[in-house]
């Protein structure tokens, strides 16, 4: 592996660590839609919700994720797979479901009940931005924790 190489990969763990922390643990959706190309996609599947351009994006975090996270929201990285293209996440997420989360199971009105879940996020950057995200989540272990016991 050449140098450059390695340069490429710090930078796109970089622009996605960045871009996770904007949303997810600030709240700033217009940093975050910063750090994407101008033609990015993102899609949280399999809900189909997110965006097809920075603008799309920037709107979707700033109305539907942002002020729709879970008090407890905690993330831990079980993998990452990284290239000079992008990366791949395995992530677990823990939280209570206080909250309706129309980015994630919309329509579905809050439960109380506990979630532990796995995701995994493919992220592609280009030019040091993030040109897509895809990110897939278990619903159905989600939906089953989610449903009366």
């Amino acid at each position: 592996m050449t140098p450059a190489m390695q340069v490429l990969m710090r930078e796109a763990e970089r622009v996605w660590d960045d871009f996770w922390s904007a949303v997810y643990e600030r709240g700033d959706a217009a940093a975050a839609a910063a750090l994407l190309a101008p033609e990015a996609v993102l899609v949280d599947m399999p809900a189909m919700t997110g965006g097809n351009d920075r603008a799309e994006i920037e709107r979707h975090l700033a109305e539907t994720v942002t002020p729709h996270l879970p008090a407890d929201l905690v993330r831990r990285r079980v993998s990452r797979t990284v290239d000079t293209r992008g990366l791949v996440d395995e992530l677990r997420w823990t939280f209570t479901h206080d909250r309706e989360l129309p980015w994630l199971l919309p329509g579905v009105p809050p439960t109380g009940r506990s979630v532990r879940v796995l995701a995994v996020s493919v992220v592609a950057v280009r030019q040091g931005r993030i040109a897509s995200v895809r990110t897939l989540w278990d619903d159905v272990r989600l939906r089953r924790q989610l449903a009366a016991s």
